[in-house]
């Protein structure tokens, strides 16, 4: 597993790297104390994780994500490292493409699972600092027109599937919950995600919290 560390601090830099490359499985390929260098960076190496510091000078994590995820074919998955967990820079972030978040005073096991789980494709999904973040920052936009378009272009099953990746259930518990097959749950999230134009499970439900769709105690 390939990563690219992005963080203007040389101390935490290199925390991350001794923590990283003391699994068997994870190799820190590169490092980058702007987000301009982690774009090169990453355009040269290819790596499959990137972890992104969101407030670094000159290109910030944002905007470094945001050329990562439109700029290549196959983009890396992006962790947003920060310090503060209910900050308007990691919700641009989330909105931007970034998969999920981690707190710089996470412990050694939380960063090492938190690099395997979106290496395999699922997001970090926080629902309960996803939800302060969209009443903060978006709930201003929130309209029920736009609540009504997405509940349209949702069938009833789809729209409960978000309702409940919302609340931050993983799709074997979302099964559980409506007592269908895994299979089943894997296909409606699929349908959300084309429908809502998402490309993952973090932006569908931000969106679903901006338009009101989701209430934000994660109820709908």
């Amino acid at each position: 597993m390939r990563i690219v560390l992005a963080d203007d601090e040389l101390m935490v830099r290199t925390a991350l790297r001794a923590i990283l490359a003391a699994e068997p499985d994870m190799a820190v390929v590169g490092e980058a104390a702007t987000g301009a260098e982690a774009v090169s960076l990453v355009r040269a190496l290819r790596p499959d994780v990137v972890l992104m510091d969101v407030r670094m000078p000159r290109t910030d994590g944002i905007r470094a994500t945001e050329l990562l995820l439109t700029g290549l074919s196959e983009p890396p998955r992006v962790i947003v490292v920060t310090t503060f967990e209910n900050d308007s820079y990691v919700y641009d972030a989330l909105r931007a493409g970034a998969n999920g978040f981690l707190l710089k005073r996470a412990s050694a096991d939380e960063l090492v699972q938190a690099v395997r789980l979106v290496a395999r494709s699922d997001s970090l999904l926080f629902p309960a600092a996803v939800r302060t973040l969209a009443a903060r920052y978006a709930g201003a936009r929130a309209e029920r027109d736009a609540a009504r378009r997405m509940r349209a272009r949702l069938t009833g099953r789809e729209a409960e599937v978000l309702r409940l990746m919302a609340r931050g259930l993983t799709n074997a518990e979302i099964a559980d919950e409506l007592a269908v097959g895994a299979a089943t749950v894997k296909t409606h999230v699929a349908g959300v995600l084309a429908k809502l134009g998402a490309r993952d499970r973090i932006q569908a439900v931000i969106a679903a919290y901006e338009c009101g769709f989701a209430g934000t105690d994660g109820t709908g």
